[in-house]
């Protein structure tokens, strides 16, 4: 079933209008979601309307439906506005809650993963640009509307957003979900979508990311096994990899991320569920 955290409640933060106004002329689109930093949002209008954030077009589905990402540590409203099929528009801020992170420290790392050595720099630039073009990708899927499910059971021993220090060594915030299972425990699809990159890299490990559709990708770090390929298609709860301690981890875990664009999103924040399933 649905959470009611995620779905039901669209909680605005409209620009400031009468009231009397507003039920005169009512906004014919809504957004809804978590509305926190780092969190997706998902809007819907009338079919064949046109949408924009903060002047910057937007994939709007046949049915009216399109997404967008708040920023982790996003405090500025972002301005979404729609033109109608029959003439006239609205345009509405939404001003993300804050939200206050943790602070993590993880020992036993290896060193070479933590501060790389000068040989690998140009691999981790590659790596990295590889990454960054997979998530350019701007199609038209829309199957994660409906909702994330978890891509394994485990336990959740990693949240987004919270700051890393590694062997001591204060790093950048931990934009994804850690879950702490066996080595070879299955990863599934959380959603349908088609596979934009498969391969092993030095701190991701074997790594896998998925284009659902409107900007919106997933990521699978650190597995022993990859089993799919770039342009495969993939259906929601198919096996696409194993869990494994690859690249930098200190054992067995999926770090699970979320991407708007290159938006870095809080993958729990948008699944059906408030939790995974345990072992």
């Amino acid at each position: 079933m649905m959470q009611r955290r995620f779905f039901v409640g669209a909680s605005l933060c409209l620009a400031a209008a009468p009231a009397r106004a507003q039920a005169e002329n009512p906004v014919r689109f809504s957004v809804a979601g978590s509305m926190e930093q780092g969190s997706l949002a998902m809007g819907s209008a009338p079919p064949g309307s046109l949408a924009a954030l903060d002047g910057r077009p937007l994939r709007i589905l046949a049915d009216g439906r399109f997404a967008f990402g708040f920023a982790p540590n996003q405090t500025n409203a972002s301005v979404v506005t729609v033109r109608y099929p029959d003439g006239g528009g609205d345009s509405r801020s939404f001003t993300p809650s804050m939200r206050v992170y943790d602070i993590q420290r993880v020992d036993g790392l290896p060193q070479n993963t933590v501060t790389p050595p000068p040989e690998v720099k140009a691999r981790l630039a590659k790596e990295a640009e590889d990454i960054y073009l997979a998530r350019l990708a701007d199609t038209a899927g829309g199957d994660f509307l409906s909702g994330l499910d978890w891509p394994a059971t485990g336990r959740e021993s990693g949240v987004f957003g919270s700051q890393r220090i590694n062997n001591s060594i204060p790093m950048s915030q931990h934009y994804g979900v850690d879950m702490a299972a066996p080595t070879g425990t299955p990863i599934r699809a959380p959603a349908d979508g088609v596979i934009s990159l498969s391969a092993d890299h030095y701190l991701s490990g074997g790594i896998t990311l998925i284009d659902h559709g409107q900007g919106v990708s997933t990521a699978y770090l650190h597995q022993s096994q990859r089993l799919v390929a770039a342009g495969d298609r993939v259906k929601r709860g198919q096996r696409i990899g194993l869990i494994g301690a690859t690249g930098r981890a200190t054992g067995p875990h999926l770090h699970w991320a979320m991407n708007w664009f290159q938006v870095r999103l809080d993958p729990s924040r948008s699944t059906r569920k408030s939790k995974p399933d345990p072992l």
